[in-house]
């Protein structure tokens, strides 16, 4: 089974640029795509075209090779789970869960309380959403989905409204998902570190295009735009030109040698907790150094600094695209 999209596009009224520019993806059963981007990017607009809820003026939506694009979203078994959870809150959660499923029988209590019980929402099931906690609302949901018997599974950014301490323990449940569900999966979030730990596969949407596809350690790695280097990581790649090209290389390779070949002046240090961001002033601008709590450099100090070969990326100038003849270290 396979959920793919093909060239879809999609433009609102008003605006100069499309909300879709030909977004063509594929994603297997029994994989998850996880689809990074900045607010604005188009995310939700690619979710919905998928679950039928908005109709792209161009392109296609397949589910195992054959076009859903003019079925209705009921008819299309595909299941979105929203960023907000849109439970009913005139039921309670063992209603709402009931609700999902098609020709319910007095015999479908048993699917409502095994699939709350691996949602961990089962002690919560006569409780109203009003009563529950963020996380526990949003994993109700989830199951409430599940419930609906779908194909295939998007989820809209499901932790966007959760407290930190909630996200870790819902992005597991969201992990664990494989176990009940074998459909292809999307996943849409603004949050790189999230995609990459809840994705198979990795897609970079930005301004309505797909910048690049790919494992997620590859995409990271060696991205293959400068758009995609200048997005993805808590900070992004330092770029700098390099004779008749950009170059690129991540903070955390860059690394602090007493006689390294390049030299500057520590201008700003960030402290993360484990880590910490030092911003370096040198002849190729200002270079960003991820290095261990514990070091020693301050601002006012110069320090020495070596960019390993196999971590430099190169960029055409003009198209922003990286140099073909790259490849992940």
């Amino acid at each position: 089974m396979k959920l793919s999209t093909e060239a879809l596009t999609v433009a609102f009224s008003g605006h100069a640029k499309s909300a879709l520019d030909r977004v063509s993806l594929a994603v297997e059963e029994r994989r998850t795509l996880a689809i990074v981007g900045p607010s604005g990017a188009g995310k939700t607009t690619l979710l919905r075209v998928i679950a039928g809820l908005l109709k792209a003026h161009s392109g296609d939506v397949r589910l195992d090779g054959r076009s859903i694009a003019t079925l209705p979203p009921r008819l299309r078994r595909i299941a979105l789970v929203f960023q907000d959870d849109a439970l009913f809150t005139n039921m309670s959660v063992r209603e709402n869960l009931r609700f999902a499923i098609r020709d319910a029988s007095r015999s479908d209590g048993d699917r409502v309380t095994s699939t709350a019980v691996a949602l961990h929402v089962a002690e919560h099931l006569d409780r109203r959403p009003r009563h529950l906690s963020g996380g526990e609302r949003q994993r109700a949901s989830i199951a409430r989905a599940l419930l609906s018997d779908p194909i295939a599974l998007l989820l809209d950014e499901p932790l966007a409204h959760l407290d930190p301490s909630l996200r870790r323990s819902v992005r597991d449940e969201v992990i664990g998902l494989r176990q009940r569900f074998a459909g292809p999966i999307l996943y849409v979030t603004h949050d790189h570190v999230e995609a990459m730990s809840v994705g198979d596969d990795l897609a970079v949407l930005v301004e309505g295009r797909i910048e690049d596809v790919g494992e997620p350690q590859r995409v990271y790695d060696a991205p293959r735009t400068l758009t995609v280097a200048r997005f993805l990581g808590e900070r992004p790649m330092n770029l700098f030109d390099d004779g008749a090209r950009i170059a690129g290389i991540r903070p955390e390779h860059v690394r602090i040698v007493a006689n390294g070949t390049l030299r500057g002046r520590v201008v700003r240090r960030e402290p993360t907790g484990a880590d910490a961001y030092l911003e370096v002033e040198t002849l190729r601008g200002v270079l960003v150094v991820r290095v261990g709590a514990a070091d020693g450099a301050r601002p006012g100090d110069l320090v020495g600094l070596e960019l390993p070969a196999p971590f430099l990326r190169h960029f055409d100038r003009a198209s922003g695209i990286a140099a073909q003849a790259e490849q992940p270290a």
